[in-house]
């Protein structure tokens, strides 16, 4: 392990943050809010901290293999939220610290679960703050690092593949900075188009800022207590398009921008991302007719809510939790089934679906003709066993994962169908469950070690397990690794 490659790298990025706390600072100015104050605190813990270990550590070894590069991700998304947390804390507008590490995870994973019961009493630089972290950590923290940083090397793409969720991660062009800059190109463009969308809607400036990076970060903060409910129909349609938009595979949109469309439309990935949508939106369309007075109106409430929770994005324009529990079981499967490998959502990953019922698919020939050998494809190529064995492994870890926080969670009394489903908001990177963390209720009832858990869930939901696995691992950081 090169310790000192690790903690200089993870250096740069709280100094990369202290920059990021810039916007929210000038954002407060602009309104004249006394919490620029706690921003400017943050940047100088950030500066001492990030300084030290960037100047104090000079490796002779600049490479970053696979270990280092679990580790660092694990170790920067650690030091980017307890830092991330201090403005909350220090402008007393969320006085608990394990509170405020929560609501701060909870940005940068874009899990958008929150402790918050008055979101509309909050200052204008905190919640941009808030919706901030889903924009950064949407596409990652380090992958935006990448982008802008000098000199971070080209074998940097071990830390691209620990951090960008699905099962393969590869370049799109030769040089893995210029891969990180395509990538935040593409998605700063489809961020801007939504804002200028919001604008023609209109919603307000900073309402449309703050939507459109909960959007593409498909995280979920916003600015009302009633999340999206509160705006038009049009406004509803504009998120709920782009939340789908969000949750595709980045690698898709650059084909398409380099005109090589056949891929896109053959991408096995994408027909079955659409196809789980559309079946989810016509289940749900049937089962709550009843509850509607106008199609139009069943059509738009369950296309948001299927778009924003399999995306997991977590905006809400009803409350869900009033539909019948047909329709609560459909959302509960959309939660763990998540977006497309390479997007920004959370979940299962819609590619690691698709595996696993092929190779079940393919047993089940096995058994029926023991001497045939049927080779699984996705997206047109062969899946070798690695791959296979690979999405088994991160299922079972995952099912694994899951329960050991639901059983910590069920410390606390409130129904199995609360604390399940809290789990499974986290872990996902969600938000919103079912019961008193509803769309219409937040975590805040939850004791300290419940939070501390469902924030630890939020990470190694977001990071997919392995890199939060590595870093705690004894074997990882012995002399001998």
């Amino acid at each position: 392990m090169n310790h000192k490659m690790v903690f200089r790298t993870v250096g740069k990025i709280v100094l990369a943050e202290a920059a990021m706390l810039l916007l929210p600072t000038f954002v407060s100015l602009l309104y004249g809010e006394n919490c620029i104050w706690s921003f400017l605190i943050t940047i100088a813990v950030a500066l001492v901290i990030g300084g030290a270990l960037v100047l104090g550590l000079r490796p002779k070894d600049k490479v970053i293999y696979a270990k280092e590069g679990f580790v660092i991700v694990a170790l920067a998304w650690l030091s980017l939220s307890l830092i991330g947390a201090l403005p909350f804390t220090i402008s007393g507008e969320i006085p608990s610290y394990i509170d405020a590490v929560f609501e701060t995870v909870s940005g940068f994973t874009t899990t958008g679960a929150s402790i918050l019961t008055d979101v509309e009493s909050m200052s204008y630089g905190l919640l941009f703050w808030r919706s901030f972290t889903h924009w950064v950590g949407g596409m990652g923290v380090l992958v935006f690092a990448m982008a802008i940083i000098p000199d971070f090397s080209d074998r940097s793409i071990h830390i691209l593949r620990a951090e960008v969720p699905g099962p393969t991660v590869g370049k799109l062009v030769p040089r893995m900075k210029d891969t990180a800059k395509i990538l935040y190109l593409i998605y700063i463009v489809m961020t801007v188009t939504e804002i200028i969308l919001l604008l023609c809607g209109g919603m307000p400036l900073f309402d449309s800022v703050v939507h459109s990076m909960g959007t593409a970060g498909t995280g979920g903060f916003g600015v009302k207590a009633d999340s999206i409910g509160g705006y038009s129909p049009y406004l509803q349609w504009v998120i709920g398009i782009f939340m789908l938009l969000f949750g595709i595979n980045f690698n898709l949109y650059y084909l398409l921008l380099i005109r090589q469309f056949k891929p896109v439309f053959k991408s096995g990935e994408l027909w079955a991302y659409i196809g789980i949508a559309t079946a989810a939106v016509i289940l749900i369309c049937v089962n709550i007719w009843p509850l509607y007075e106008e199609f139009s109106e069943v059509l738009r409430q369950s296309f948001f809510q299927v778009s924003s929770i399999l995306t997991t994005t977590g905006y809400s324009t009803t409350d869900f939790n009033q539909w019948p529990d047909f329709s609560k079981a459909i959302l509960l499967l959309l939660m763990c089934i998540g977006g497309c490998a390479g997007s920004t959502a959370g979940g299962i990953k819609v590619s690691r679906v698709v595996m696993i019922f092929k190779q079940i698919g393919s047993e089940l020939q096995h058994m029926l003709h023991p001497r045939s050998v049927k080779v699984v494809h996705f997206e047109g190529k062969k899946v070798d066993q690695q791959t296979l064995h690979g999405v088994g492994v991160y299922l079972m870890i995952y099912v694994l994962c899951l329960a050991a926080v639901t059983l910590v969670v069920s410390l606390d009394p409130f129904g199995l169908e609360t604390n399940l489903s809290a789990a499974m908001a986290c872990f996902n990177n969600i938000g919103p469950g079912l019961g008193i963390v509803g769309p219409a209720g937040s975590y805040a009832a939850y004791s300290d070690l419940s939070k501390a858990t469902l924030t630890f869930a939020m990470l190694f939901g977001r990071l997919e397990i392995f890199p939060m696995l590595l870093f705690f691992s004894p074997a990882t950081w012995s002399k001998k690794g």
